[in-house]
């Protein structure tokens, strides 16, 4: 009878994980138990001493980082409203406005912006692109922007708003005029709350609507007009980013409640992002208490409502039967923030684990046949886990579609081999299968959480349809390679842009593409998102042309077509073979909007839904109402122009 390494059949055949836990077991019960436990309990009192001592300081640490941060933009706001120049509505002195704006940011990093607002409307901000980097972003600043000063006032003609871009030392760079003024100070809760307390007051946390960066606002009222209103935007990330960046273990959170217990801070970035999400959607009072991304949170929570939690200090709790514990330090320092808590908690096991490793040391000492059973199991079990944690890297490489691995991981372990084999066919298998599909499809498709069931939903999109004027006449006249070759590198042009405006090509029609916006993802900037996309890809060919030209390759002049509304979205097809694609009359307005650009000799068409949902970011020319093939009603047509 023949055997084999692993057979289940063989009486001895269990889980390598079974044989060494009987082993040490009972090597540690036989010789060291006393001197375990002995070691164990005084290193796990030791480190939980430690631990509350490090919570404590970080704490102290934390709340000066909070008090620094709130005070720089008390002080600006008190300096502010104590300075005549800033009385006077602008244009009026607006140098020294100025001046004393970037003077006051440049002394306080870790503020946002600061600004006031008068009674006639009138308004004047300062933001720091150095504190908060999405303003450039978001004020399209030209490069080298550290400050944008903007101010709102009245002229002839009404009111009127101009954005200035200052460099770090305050020299002009560009500035902007717009008449369309919809900003008004007077509407704004900092802005009422102080006029309304007459004296300083807080508004917050919110997300703010221009950066949507978590904020809190400090607002006074001026001390020669009440009615002039001086406020400051202070960015609670900062808060966030020092409890993430000195957590004092593993696991351990950091927490800032305000005197509702509603979680303003969370030292996890993810669930920072999270709290911004729910703000951005949702009424402050209205925030929901859960995070699922943190198992301490409702514990965290509730313990504010203790007696531990009122007076401060470390406190003992569990959660689903895992011992914490938790630092708790109410701020006390400003009447504005009076009620607002920190608290940094994290499990016990994250500090008992040096007196564990203390006690495996101790346990080497005890006898050569315990060391070598101990080093044995600990090198046995590092090559298990780093091959099932290659093996593991190299599943989700596959489940992402990434396919530069390095192949299978190669163990002495014959069970792991067989696995890492079975991982190389399928990463094979998927590779040659992603050759036919589109792969950022099909990972916008899992992230989304569809599952494909053959049945489409009717639901609203955004479509591009784009075609290479004379295409066929291109292809006579140069050969199939250097046409296909010269139609790859514009396909990936044209992918990347998509991509990148949050879109998806949905299928290449042979010279032309068809791209969706809001699907299989939302996307609640979908009509944005494809104007800026129509015009970006009509810069791009610009550009690709004319390389072309200089080279003397020939040149894809490419139009568009772009229209949104209701349309069946989903897997369609036969039961064997599928396709993610969009289908009613939508598409076929887009198509023919694309096919249109022929008649008025234009590159970008829209239609009438399009303009009504773009927004004033857009400009748009009529062409009037046209025919289009194949339908009875005929449709108003638009130029997108920039």
């Amino acid at each position: 009878m023949s055997s084999s390494q692993g057979d289940p059949e063989m009486p001895w055949s269990q889980p390598l994980r079974l044989h060494l836990s009987i082993v040490i077991v009972l090597l540690l019960v036989t010789v060291c138990t006393p001197l375990m436990w002995l070691t164990y309990q005084h290193g796990r009192s030791s480190a939980i001493d430690a631990a509350q001592e490090k919570m404590r300081l970080l704490s102290l640490h934390a709340l000066d980082h909070y008090r620094s941060v709130f005070d720089s933009g008390y002080s600006a706001i008190e300096t502010s409203s104590a300075l005549a120049p800033m009385v006077s509505a602008p244009p009026a002195e607006l140098d020294a406005k100025r001046d004393f704006l970037l003077k006051a940011l440049q002394g306080s990093p870790k503020l946002d912006s600061l600004y006031a607002g008068y009674p006639d409307g009138s308004f004047i901000q300062a933001a720091s692109v150095l504190t908060n980097p999405k303003w450039s972003q978001v004020l399209s600043a030209p490069s080298g922007t550290a400050f944008a000063l903007i101010t709102i006032g009245q002229s002839t003609g009404g009111m009127t708003s101009t954005w200035r871009f200052l460099d770090v030392n305050g020299n002009l760079l560009a500035e902007r005029d717009s008449k369309n003024v919809t900003y008004d100070p007077r509407q704004r809760l900092w802005y009422r709350a102080a006029v309304a307390k007459d004296g300083p007051a807080s508004v917050g946390p919110y997300v703010t609507a221009a950066t949507q960066s978590l904020s809190l606002t400090l607002a006074t009222p001026m001390e020669k007009d009440r009615r002039v209103v001086a406020g400051a935007d202070v960015l609670l990330e900062t808060i966030s980013s020092l409890l993430n960046k000195e957590a004092i273990s593993t696991h351990a959170r950091g927490y800032v409640f305000d005197d509702h217990r509603r979680l303003i801070v969370h030292s996890d970035p993810s669930i920072m992002a999270l709290i911004l999400e729910t703000l951005s959607n949702t009424s402050r009072d209205e925030v929901a208490a859960p995070y699922s991304g943190d198992p301490a949170f409702d514990a965290v929570r509730q313990l504010l409502l203790t007696e531990a939690g009122t007076r401060g200090g470390v406190a003992h709790f569990s959660v689903a039967g895992v011992p914490y514990m938790a630092q708790i330090s109410p701020v006390e320092f400003s009447g504005l923030l009076k009620g607002n808590t920190l608290v940094i908690a994290a499990p016990v096991d994250d500090f008992v684990g040096p007196s564990n490793r203390l006690l495996i040391k101790t346990l080497m000492i005890a006898g050569a046949v315990l060391v070598a059973a101990i080093v044995a199991a600990l090198v046995v079990a590092r090559l298990i886990s780093n091959a099932l944690f290659s093996l593991a890297a190299e599943a989700r490489q596959i489940g992402d579609l990434d396919f530069k691995g390095q192949g299978a991981y190669r163990s002495m372990i014959a069970e792991i081999n067989i696995l890492a084999n079975a991982l190389a066919a399928a990463r094979d298998a998927i590779r040659n299968f992603s050759l036919y599909v589109p792969r950022e499809l099909v990972r916008k498709i899992v992230s989304a959480g569809k599952v494909e069931t053959g049945v489409a939903s009717r639901q609203d999109v955004t479509l591009l349809f784009t075609d290479i004027r004379d295409f066929t006449t291109i292809s006579e006249q140069y050969s199939p390679e250097s046409v296909t070759a010269l139609l790859s590198s514009y396909f990936q042009l044209m992918n990347d842009i998509v991509e990148q405006q949050n879109g998806v090509i949905v299928q290449y029609l042979g010279d032309s593409i068809f791209g969706m916006w809001n699907a299989p993802v939302p996307d609640p900037q979908h009509v944005q998102n494809g104007c800026r996309c129509a015009l970006a890809l009509k810069a791009a060919i610009d550009e690709f042309n004319a390389a072309n030209r200089a080279s003397g390759r020939p040149e894809f002049i490419t139009r568009f077509g772009l229209h949104t509304g209701p349309a069946v979205v989903g897997s369609v097809g036969a039961q064997t073979r599928r396709q993610y694609t969009a289908m009613g009359d939508t598409v076929n307005v887009a198509s023919r909007l694309e096919g249109m650009n022929k008649e008025f000799g234009t590159s970008i068409l829209a239609s009438r839904a399009i303009t009504a949902k773009a927004g004033e970011a857009f400009r748009f020319r009529s062409l009037g109402l046209a025919q289009a093939k194949g339908r009875f009603e005929q449709i108003e047509v638009f130029e997108l122009v920039c």
